[in-house]
């Protein structure tokens, strides 16, 4: 008997859930379903530039699962761009993480969903002065060691003489 899946966590919600080659209509195309787990995989892995171990982390799988999951997505990316098949997005085992966020006047704290904007004011005084907040065990790894492979290593900062 196969284990159970684990919900992998998503910090991201697509804006597009079907991409086809242009020009063809849509009852003559195969298509090719990409999980929604792995689409967070490669938009960690190839957008955001993270290590599979950082990515790992913030999707709450190990190592190796991850490798697997980005195994397939891009197994499964390459088929449609070859083969000329259209790419669903939907489905797999996942589970949609919030945003914190506090306000520096009045110190409440509150969760957004992912997708909808970052809030303008504070629901409880109206106050513009508010930040992400950083918690321990933050799962989008902000609060760990930030985010993308090149973050506080001094690749991207400015050469001085």
């Amino acid at each position: 008997m196969a284990r159970p899946v684990k919900k992998r966590r998503i910090c991201y919600k697509p804006n597009a859930y079907y991409f086809k080659p242009r020009g063809i209509p849509v009852k003559d195309l195969g298509e090719v379903v990409l999980t929604i787990d792995e689409l967070e995989a490669i938009r960690l892995a190839d957008l955001e530039d993270c290590y599979q171990e950082s990515a790992a982390e913030q999707m709450a799988v190990s190592r190796q699962t991850f490798g697997n999951i980005i195994k397939s997505a891009h197994k499964k990316i390459a088929t449609a761009l070859v083969q000329g098949c259209a790419l669903r997005i939907e489905g797999g085992e996942f589970t949609m993480i919030e945003r914190k966020f506090k306000c520096d006047d009045c110190q409440h704290e509150w969760t957004v969903p992912f997708g909808t904007g970052r809030p303008n004011v504070c629901p409880q005084c109206g106050s513009k002065r508010l930040h992400h907040s950083q918690r321990d065990g933050d799962p989008a790894g902000y609060g760990k060691n930030g985010r993308g492979r090149n973050r506080n290593r001094g690749h991207n900062r400015r050469q001085t003489m």
